[in-house]
């Protein structure tokens, strides 16, 4: 006779992430060789965001997967991650779907992945806490310690953004805090001093990473019929992306890359 399943069990079966792409040989969201699920769905609105595409969560997808169907798909390239690699999450905000992250994360454990989560953390409640606790590592991204400064790049406030590596410090996560330096506005030698003194707090961080703003991603505003908010703002210099590290370097006793 067939066991009855309970009513949670079917529940996951039906659970389905909405994913925007993936990219199964990523090099630049964690250690190793990684598999990298974008997310589809983001509340934040930055203004150097690359990827608009993935802001609308009600979006149509190429992608809509049960978190055993994505645990398939990264298995076939199990050979390729499993020496110093993984999975990561990225977006989009990943954490608008916490309960997929959650359960595919367990997946994994089970599998034997390591699993990352690149989050902006705008997200804060006990689903999200669940995800970020089952990862193996969280990559937070910073945009600024300045409040009014956040407001304005992201069309939200940094309340849960700190609320988030408030835990990942009481929980001992280990952490990668990643941030963007954007000329004319993040690009200023007080700011960053003030963030690398901000972050300096956390021991649970093991790692910063200085990104330098780009604008490959604008043509995507233009596909979207969207204004793109930095027109005319150049790439970052060199020259500008070694004095943002040298600042984090000089509060800061982790690596800064």
């Amino acid at each position: 006779m067939q066991s009855r399943r309970s009513p949670f069990s079917i529940l996951l079966d039906q659970m389905k992430g909405k994913i925007h792409s993936l990219e199964s040989f990523g090099t630049v969201d964690g250690p190793g060789i990684r598999f990298v699920i974008f997310m589809q769905g983001c509340p934040m609105r930055c203004q150097f965001c690359h990827n608009p595409d993935t802001w609308d969560v009600n979006a149509s997808v190429k992608y809509e997967m049960t978190p055993e169907e994505l645990l398939d798909e990264v298995k076939k390239y199990k050979n390729f991650i499993s020496k110093g690699g993984g999975v990561t999450f990225t977006g989009g905000e990943p954490l608008v779907q916490a309960d997929f992250v959650a359960e595919f994360f367990r997946l994994c454990k089970n599998a034997g992945i390591h699993t990352a989560i690149d989050t902006s953390g705008v997200i804060f409640s006990e689903k999200t806490k669940t995800a970020l606790e089952l990862a193996d590592l969280v990559l937070l991204d910073v945009k600024t310690a300045d409040d009014d400064l956040h407001q304005s790049l992201t069309g939200c406030t940094r309340s849960n953004n700190s609320r988030t590596l408030e835990f990942l410090q009481e929980i001992g996560k280990p952490t990668w805090i990643r941030h963007v330096v954007v000329p004319g506005l993040t690009d200023n030698d007080s700011r960053l001093a003030q963030l690398a003194d901000y972050v300096s707090n956390y021991s649970v961080v093991e790692k910063v990473e200085i990104l330098p703003y780009h604008t490959l991603g604008n043509f995507k505003y233009k596909e979207l019929g969207l204004n793109y908010p930095l027109e005319g703002v150049s790439d970052l210099t060199q020259e500008r992306l070694d004095n943002a590290r040298n600042i984090f370097r000089k509060a800061l006793k982790c690596q800064v890359q």
